[in-house]
């Protein structure tokens, strides 16, 4: 390993954690990547593999039944796994936010419930917000669950891109309730749906249509989830009480922000590893590459932007670890990381010349995945707005 990424502080149990996540990754994920993912096949061993690891309950608590580690343990094994391969890391990653969901604002009840199981990995979370026609316009939600008069609800509607959507049993949904809120988030709850693994009708009145073709981050399923008439109790309210989903949902999203960040250092990292060794392998008019100013030069901006990103990544999941309020930081994290990630695998494609077009390349994989990055857990756009509005308050001016 070189310097980049190093991470200071850490605990001895923390460092044990990485190294055999490392491994895992060096003997596991790299050697079938590539392979699986132009397969667009799901990573079956290697999330057994992760189950054994323990890190489905990395940061579920102990007396759950998990690890009980931190944001900033879990980002940095993010960061490991994702440098491997991005499409596990997404696995891993709704799965998390759910947990973190239900640790933070779930009844004692259905912590009880959920977390243990999804501790071993028996329990697979996935969430869902987005919908075919609104984006990033959380408030436009149009999927909706209705109160009968027994106090259960029915819901229908259909939400998309959901990661996880067809190999999850539990899906934490965000949908209207219209229970008298005064602005439309106040009327948003967050329902816990069971279903059952695979595509088709998974549940009663739920039906997962089948994958959607991507241009990258294969391997993971990537569905809509599809409601009609689907009867569910007021006991699956995250919480308890309707009304509430987006404040919870926002707060998913915030550590999920970190954790997409950390899979762009994680890219980026792999990305920029391909592109030194190659440069230090091809040859041209009579030297290697990377005895080019040009290419030097590519190498050094690459270095020091996953560097960079990896250094925000780690402050933004300990304000979080703290207690305190993330979300600029998380913003930027992700703004940056993506950005740069882009940028990164950009250059090692171009350092690899007519190579990195073919098929036969693992940098022709990475150059199909950092597009995700730019997109998911809100766009860059949407970064910026979240990024300025919060400079603003912290800025604003007196008097």
């Amino acid at each position: 390993m070189g310097r980049l990424c190093e991470t200071e502080g850490l605990s001895d149990i923390q460092d044990e954690i990485l190294k055999t996540v490392r491994q895992f990754v060096e003997a596991k994920i790299l050697p079938v990547a590539t392979e699986l993912e132009h397969k667009d096949e799901y990573p079956t061993e290697i999330v057994e593999g992760l189950k054994d690891l323990g890190i489905f309950g990395l940061m579920i608590p102990e007396e759950y039944g998990g690890l009980g580690e931190s944001l900033l343990t879990y980002t940095l094994v993010v960061e490991e796994i994702a440098r491997g391969w991005m499409s596990v890391s997404g696995v891993i990653n709704t799965h998390f936010i759910v947990a973190w969901m239900l640790m933070q604002h779930g009844t004692e009840e259905q912590k009880q419930r959920y977390l243990p199981r999804m501790a071993t990995g028996e329990v697979r979370g996935a969430f869902s917000m987005s919908e075919p026609a609104l984006g990033s316009d959380v408030a436009a939600i149009k999927t909706k669950a209705v109160k009968g008069e027994d106090g259960d609800y029915t819901i229908d509607g259909q939400k998309m891109w959901l990661t996880n959507g067809g190999s999850s049993n539990l899906v934490a949904v965000l949908v209207k309730t219209d229970e008298g809120g005064s602005t439309p988030y106040k009327n948003l709850t967050t329902f816990l749906v069971e279903k059952e693994p695979g595509f088709g009708e998974t549940a009663q009145g739920v039906t997962v249509p089948g994958k959607i073709d991507k241009m990258g981050y294969k391997g993971v399923d990537t569905t809509e989830l599809i409601f009609q008439g689907h009867r569910i109790s007021a006991d699956q309210i995250l919480g308890g009480e309707p009304g509430k989903g987006f404040y919870q949902m926002m707060d998913g999203v915030e550590v999920g922000r970190v954790n997409v960040a950390a899979r762009a250092v994680g890219l980026a990292t792999r990305a920029f590893e391909l592109g030194i060794a190659y440069a230090q392998q091809r040859e041209t008019f009579g030297k290697k590459i990377a005895e080019h100013q040009a290419v030097l030069f590519r190498l050094a901006e690459m270095g020091t932007k996953v560097e960079a990103a990896h250094g925000m990544v780690v402050s933004a999941a300990r304000k979080k670890d703290k207690g305190e309020r993330n979300d600029l930081e998380a913003g930027m994290a992700k703004y940056l990381a993506a950005e740069f990630c882009r940028d990164v695998v950009e250059d090692s494609f171009r350092i690899h010349g007519g190579y990195g077009y073919s098929k036969e390349y693992e940098i022709e994989r990475l150059y199909r995945e950092a597009p995700m990055l730019l997109i998911g857990e809100g766009t860059a756009d949407i970064q910026r707005m979240i990024i300025g509005r919060r400079l603003l308050e912290d800025y604003k001016l007196k008097g």
